[in-house]
């Protein structure tokens, strides 16, 4: 299993609705920075895939929400790969607050394609060699 912890995410004023709680749609955001950084994390930036041909886009979207995140409050995005990955890939999400305090939890499931085709291929080979010591083969 991967597991990565994006800290000190800051909640800006633009993030909040009038009532200074995060509008639902920014939680898509949040999650985008957790996966990026997690793969930032294992050695694989989205530009280094983006030049070989692959695409990552988001198939499927989760989220539920328990207490809401308000404005200045710092997160902590803890990102979850639970499975290796074939042709998509999984990342789970728990957003937590300076008190630690659950705050969210979602899901994001992104398939591999080829960029010029747009049709679905395996997980890149590089990828699949830094994600493989996290799943114990």
């Amino acid at each position: 299993m991967l597991t990565h912890d994006v800290t000190g995410i800051r909640v800006r004023y633009y993030d909040t609705d009038q009532m200074g709680i995060v509008y639902y749609g920014n939680y898509a955001r949040f999650y985008e920075i957790g996966r990026v950084e997690l793969m930032r994390h294992i050695g694989m930036d989205y530009k280094d895939l983006e030049a070989d041909g692959i695409g990552m886009p988001v198939y499927d979207m989760s989220t539920r929400f328990i207490r809401p995140a308000r404005y200045d409050d710092l997160l902590t995005i803890r990102v979850t790969v639970a499975q290796m990955p074939t042709t998509r890939m999984v990342f789970q999400y728990e957003v937590f607050n300076q008190h630690g305090d659950l705050l969210n939890t979602g899901s994001t499931t992104l398939v591999f394609v080829r960029s010029a085709t747009g049709r679905p291929c395996p997980v890149p080979p590089e990828l699949a060699v830094l994600a493989k010591p996290f799943f114990g083969a």
